[in-house]
């Protein structure tokens, strides 16, 4: 018999470790070399991860208000639905599972099976089981669908289970990363960061000669620097993304009023310093071209075979080893948090019958096994098509444009619901939120000006909501 109730048995420390676990997979180890190419200085670099980490925290702290608003399960979808209406909320819940949290699924888990590779080189994405036309099916996307289903099932068992790995495999994850920081900074024979950073703020970028293969950097001014630094944020706000987990299991969550808020922020905190203490600890390891030239751009294990091979180049390899580990590590605990976490979103779409109306109910184990299995199905779907990483490209644009209107909600319900119970209320408001629409009106604009392949296709896939919206809508009225 489904019991309809979720039972609330995370606390503060699983919040943490929900907010945490999910925002680090795969990006803060290989991102870094394209943010290079974009602005080529190490004050620049640092500068991006800087102000996403800003971004990051002020839309935390923003979302805070609202989780204590609403302490139940769905998150951004319930926010979207009551500061705006029901179409505005189903629009952003068809982009979460259509390509939001769906895509990042599927990235995060082939992630996972490619650095495998490192060290079972049968799942090596060079290896290719065959090829259609432009669809290539290599041994790594397999690994990551199978990776996909056994969390998928897990989760199904109950939140338990989801919780002990989430616990396990963030604090490992954080316990390797410190350790590749500390490493970074003190057991290296030469530093690279006054180096690095030798260039001030005069950015630059990287431009490759197609007929000789070789990069010059020209220089970057004005609204062109603008531009430079909102096509790196497209790395770090991709590493970042995620932090709002928490929000959508509020159903499961003891005194979510409270936890969730404190979640949040902790959880958004603890990253950013890491993240900006991981991309200092790149600069001082290896000088900007090699991290801007990093093969396949895996900054991170260029960083370890440096540190593990500075006395002995065939310890080198032992750097990689040790970094696809910890990346496996990374990525198995953030898809673990993405799978249990985007499940409670489709329940709740459900429940206002805008959702399969399956993924409505609870198993036994009080968890939505239904929208666990079709958000995996869909997943699964996207890893084997391989075009996961460009879809998410599209989205970096959307995911940031849901992000203003969910803040911008809390200016509009403090005035739609004066008199509702606020347990908390956003942090410096009205001028913390406030920066965080601006900056990030700012950062859609600069893409859309500079980087239109990433933002008109995530566009289109949002309006494909609409009509769906409507059809739904009409059947429902049929119906009644």
């Amino acid at each position: 018999m489904e019991n309809e109730d979720f039972k609330r048995s995370l606390g503060l420390k699983d919040g943490v470790l929900l907010v945490a676990g999910s925002m680090i997979g795969s990006g803060v180890f290989i991102v870094a070399a394209d943010m290079v190419r974009n602005l080529g200085t190490g004050w620049w670099l640092l500068a991006a991860w800087l102000i996403t980490g800003i971004m990051t925290l002020t839309a935390a702290l923003s979302y805070g208000e609202l989780a204590g608003m609403f302490p139940k399960a769905g998150g951004q979808y319930v926010y979207l639905k009551e500061a705006y209406n029901p179409l505005i909320g189903f629009l952003y819940g068809w982009s979460f599972f259509t390509v939001i949290q769906t895509g990042l699924i599927a990235a995060v888990a082939v992630a996972f099976a490619k650095f495998t590779g490192v060290l079972i080189p049968y799942f090596s994405e060079d290896n290719i089981y065959f090829t259609l036309g432009s669809f290539k099916l290599n041994h790594a996307q397999p690994l990551g669908i199978v990776l996909i289903m056994v969390i998928t099932y897990i989760s199904t068992k109950g939140v338990e289970g989801g919780k002990l790995i989430q616990t396990v495999f963030t604090v490992a994850k954080f316990v390797a990363l410190i350790g590749l920081i500390i490493g970074g900074f003190f057991f290296v024979k030469h530093s690279y960061f006054a180096e690095n950073i030798a260039g001030g703020l005069n950015a630059t970028k990287a431009v490759v000669n197609e007929a000789t293969t070789q990069t010059t950097w020209e220089s970057i001014t004005g609204i062109a620097l603008l531009g430079g630094i909102a096509a790196a944020m497209v790395g770090s706000i991709f590493s970042s993304d995620a932090w709002n987990s928490v929000t959508f299991i509020a159903g499961e969550m003891k005194r979510p009023e409270r936890n969730i808020p404190l979640s949040l922020f902790f959880g958004t905190l603890i990253v950013t310093l890491v993240y900006i203490l991981a991309n200092a600890m790149y600069l001082n390891v290896l000088p900007l071209n090699e991290i801007a030239n990093a093969p396949k751009d895996r900054v991170a294990t260029a960083v370890a075979e440096k540190i593990f091979g500075q006395n002995n180049i065939e310890y080198g390899r032992y750097g990689a080893i040790f970094v696809a580990v910890m990346i496996m590590v990374s990525t198995f605990g953030c898809n673990n948090g993405l799978i249990i976490s985007g499940a409670r979103m489709l329940y709740t779409m459900a429940k206002d019958k805008l959702f399969l109306p399956q993924a409505a109910t609870l198993n036994a184990n009080k968890v939505p096994a239904f929208a666990l299995w079709i958000q995996a199905a869909w997943a699964c779907i996207l890893a084997l098509s391989g075009k996961y990483g460009q879809l998410l490209d599209y989205v970096s644009f959307v995911v940031v444009i849901f992000y203003i209107l969910t803040i911008a909600g809390v200016f509009i319900l403090r005035i739609k619901q004066p008199n509702a119970i606020r347990p908390y209320k956003t942090f410096g408001y009205p001028i913390m939120p406030a920066l965080y629409i601006v900056m990030g009106i700012t950062f859609c604009g600069m893409l859309l000006k500079f980087k239109p392949e990433f933002t008109w296709p995530g566009l289109g896939i949002v309006a494909l909501g609409i009509p769906i919206y409507y059809l739904i809508n009409n059947k429902k009225r049929v119906n009644v």
